[in-house]
């Protein structure tokens, strides 16, 4: 079916998950390490989404895209309130985010899952090793 939502296995995913115990498990953890830890909820969402919820790395993507604006916005007005966020550099850094989101989602409609799945898993070991290194 085109269009369709489809899991790691291709089979096809009903659309009715909105309140999934599930994905709502998978969103209350990536929200909880986004505010705590500054992480976007990509690197939380998009494995559990893709081991958990059983959806293709390229939807998984796509739907964590769709969660960043009200992470990012809860995250921003309780860190606001606290009188942590410094507004300059954040709109210099959102700036940057939105041309950059622009061009990685272009990306991500070109690869296959296969290359975007190394791709992504490259990424968060480097993360982790420099991590690591530089604590």
């Amino acid at each position: 079916m085109a269009g369709s939502v489809q899991d790691a296995r291709g089979s096809p995913i009903a659309r009715t998950r909105f309140l999934d115990p599930q994905l709502l498990a998978i969103g209350l953890a990536g929200g909880a390490l986004s505010g705590l830890l500054g992480v976007g909820g990509g690197i939380i969402m998009v494995p559990l989404l893709v081991i958990w919820a059983g959806y293709a790395q390229r939807d998984a993507h796509a739907m964590s895209l769709g969660a960043i604006v009200p992470i990012s916005i809860a995250g921003a007005v309780t860190y606001g309130i606290a009188g942590q966020v410094r507004l300059p550099e954040a709109l210099a850094l959102a700036s940057g985010a939105v041309v950059g989101a622009r061009v990685g989602a272009g990306l991500l409609s070109r690869l296959g899952d296969r290359p975007l799945k190394l791709a992504f898993g490259s990424f968060l070991v480097a993360v982790a090793v420099l991590m690591a290194v530089r604590s």
